[in-house]
């Protein structure tokens, strides 16, 4: 993931890149890890990682959590000020639509 992402940068820096993520629980902080540190600055997430890949062949794969996203750039200091309360309401709505059905 560095490399590709450190390579797409430099090769287009005039181009803002962004990676969208896969990925199960226990490997997310690997991932977000790898493409800041290649100086990716936009990322793709969905709330509780709904969605998913089926292309990838194993359904517990999802899109990366977002709030797993959030936590990691808040203790880096590198994200902007959020609007809790319609983050509250977003991961309310994400529950009653898929959760509940």
């Amino acid at each position: 993931m560095f490399e590709l992402t450190s390579s797409l940068i430099k090769e287009f820096p005039t181009v803002e890149s962004g990676v969208h993520l896969h990925s199960r629980r226990e490997n997310s902080i690997d991932k977000l890890e790898a493409a800041f540190s290649a100086g990716c600055r936009r990322f793709d997430g969905a709330i509780n990682g709904i969605g998913g890949c089926p292309m990838a062949g194993d359904e517990l794969v999802g899109n990366m959590d977002s709030l797993i996203m959030i936590d990691y750039f808040q203790r880096k200091n590198v994200l902007p000020v959020l609007n809790e309360s319609a983050l509250e309401k977003s991961i309310t709505l994400a529950n009653e639509i898929f959760l509940n059905h």
